[in-house]
């Protein structure tokens, strides 16, 4: 039996060729497709428990805030008004004893730019009890000033540094701008004695045990 085939009508196809390529782009899609899910998954479990931190966050600040407004009520009353002054004047006196003028300096050189200095400084106790700093610098701009409350606010010892007010100033220095600046200063904590040096304390405090003697040697018997 003969038969015709019109190549030219009906093209040869690569059928296997075909779904291979089709599947290996299905393929890597539905690789991607589920990479992403995941992610999107993990970045939705990470939300919720941040979301649960947060809460939980919130709920201890608030706690907080009430025992504090509830201690602040009791002490408010007139019969408790002397111990309250009392706890505020021994507060004042830890605060004051634990500032220290040369760290202070020392902190702020560190973290003052070229062409600024400081005219004045005062501290004294918020609120909170911490120890806000108002200090009066002076330089030949206002980027200077602003780069002191950012090298502050990058340290460790300074933190809420805000520039008040500012003024334009004659000086034989060459200043020409003086600036009103506070901060909030926090001191460093003072040094722990280290457990080597404790135990070293230890063993060379242990008293030593005098040598004891020697038996006395016992006769031959004859």
């Amino acid at each position: 039996m003969h038969i015709d085939i019109n190549l030219a009508s009906l093209p040869y196809e690569d059928a296997r060729q075909f779904w291979r390529r089709w599947g290996t782009a299905l393929g890597i899609l539905g690789l991607l497709t589920l990479i992403l899910l995941v992610l999107d998954v993990t970045g939705w479990v990470d939300a919720h428990r941040d979301r649960v931190a947060m809460a939980q966050k919130r709920a201890m600040i608030a706690d907080r805030d009430r025992l504090r407004a509830e201690a602040d009520r009791i002490l408010n009353q007139p019969e408790n008004r002397t111990t309250r002054d009392e706890s505020r004047y021994l507060n004042e006196l830890i605060e004051r004893k634990a500032f220290s003028w040369t760290r202070v300096l020392e902190n702020l050189e560190k973290v003052m730019p070229p062409r600024v200095h400081l005219v004045s400084i005062s501290p004294e106790l918020d609120e909170e009890n911490e120890l806000a700093l108002k200090m009066t610098v002076a330089g030949d701009s206002r980027d200077r000033a602003i780069e002191l409350a950012r090298r502050m606010e990058e340290s460790r010892r300074f933190v809420q540094t805000e520039i008040k007010t500012e003024r334009q100033v004659d000086s034989q220095t060459g200043d020409t701008e003086q600036f009103e600046m506070a901060a909030i200063y926090i001191p460093e904590a003072p040094a722990q004695p280290t457990a080597a040096a404790g135990a070293k304390t230890s063993t060379d405090a242990k008293p030593k045990t005098a040598p004891s003697k020697p038996s006395p040697k016992k006769g031959i018997q004859r």
